[in-house]
């Protein structure tokens, strides 16, 4: 028998499982895994998503997961952006990605000034580089350069947003280290994580197991929804398919306002028993919340308003929900937050989430 939901139904029961309504994170590492990892491309925006479903927040706390526990990697993941992930996690990730290939194509090397025999070179010459310490990026450079008296890859791998070190990064050969002065590093997982060993994992489980990590906080969705989340699409077919064919037995179909979706079978139940959500919210820029979601999805996201959500550059903004609905953006602006709404939002539970908000970005400045 097939289980009918609507899409305000849905996005309760999608913020209830991303700890947003009611906020219930017990801790950065749990917020982080439930999400599926957190866009880290801007770093405030990432520890705010954190913050904002962390029940007590403590400053510090993903820096200390980072560097200290180590029980937190920063590396490039989905859609080739910087992501926190949890460090036992980031086999399963390294393992879809590195899977991909798509550094070989002779596309992908044209548009980037490189040839294959130099791709090559970079995949084996930085885990030699970076074996047993941390470099900067400068110093991986020299390194890389050093190592295959190739001077013209100074320019490529110095250019752009660090393109030709991400197949590194889906390989699980490469990932952020502790800063140095101000400055980034870059550390090998094989000796900063341990037990990690790239390839380890096979693509197939991997992909499972992100398949079923992405529906216990964005189901239901859709497997074209997923390939775009992971990849803008970029999976393989057969692959797509073999993910969401091998956790079949976990799958149950649903329909929200008449569309075919899926949602992992043991959460059914409680989708089907929950209301729609009247609360209001604040979610930084590049939330999961947003991300994890078609851009078409206009129950989430008003046609009208996508502009001003999803803009130039793949820049996602900060968005004010209500009823699970994005209902506005924000900004911090002038020690405060200046808000611009597209819809009617209660005024009491507004002011506190805008209060709440502001009170998590005091607390994330330097000396406050």
């Amino acid at each position: 028998m097939s289980v009918s939901v609507t899409w305000p139904q849905a996005l309760a029961w999608r913020l209830r499982r991303q700890f947003v309504d009611p906020v219930a994170g017990p801790d950065a590492v749990s917020v982080v895994r439930r999400l599926t990892g957190v866009q880290a491309q801007v770093a405030s925006s990432a520890e705010l998503a954190v913050a904002v479903r962390h029940a007590a927040p403590r400053p510090g706390e993903i820096d200390d997961a980072l560097w200290r526990d180590r029980t937190l990697v920063k590396t490039w993941t989905a859609r080739g952006t910087l992501h926190l992930v949890p460090a036992d996690e980031l086999a399963a990730h390294t393992a879809v990605l590195g899977s991909f290939r798509h550094w070989e194509k002779g596309s992908w090397q044209r548009g980037h000034g490189v040839g294959a025999a130099e791709v090559a070179a970079i995949l084996e010459a930085v885990p030699a580089a970076l074996a047993g310490r941390a470099l900067t990026r400068e110093e991986l450079v020299e390194a890389v350069i050093a190592a295959t008296g190739d001077a013209h890859l100074r320019e490529a791998l110095t250019s752009g947003w660090g393109v030709l070190l991400k197949p590194l990064s889906f390989l699980g050969e490469l990932c952020y280290g502790p800063p140095r002065a101000g400055r980034v590093t870059f550390v090998s997982p094989r000796d900063w994580l341990a037990g990690h060993r790239p390839g380890s994992l096979p693509p197939e489980e991997a992909g499972v197991r992100l398949v079923r990590s992405f529906l216990s906080a964005h189901g239901p969705t859709t497997p074209e929804a997923f390939d775009a989340w992971l990849y803008r699409g970029g999976a393989r077919k057969a692959a797509l398919r073999g993910w969401f064919g091998d956790l079949a037995p976990e799958l149950a179909e649903v329909e929200v306002e008449g569309r075919p979706m899926t949602i992992l079978a043991e959460h059914l139940d409680d989708l089907a028993a929950t209301a729609p959500t009247a609360g209001v919210h604040l979610l930084p820029g590049f939330d999961q919340y947003i991300l994890g979601a078609p851009r078409d999805l206009t129950p989430l996201l008003p046609a009208a308003a996508r502009p001003k959500v999803s803009r130039a550059a793949g820049w996602i903004s900060p968005v004010v929900v209500h009823q699970g609905r994005v209902a506005g953006v924000w900004e911090a602006k002038d020690g405060g937050i200046a808000l611009d709404l597209f819809e009617d939002v209660p005024a009491a539970p507004l002011a506190a989430a805008v209060e709440r908000v502001e009170a998590l970005l005091r607390r994330g400045r330097p000396g406050a």
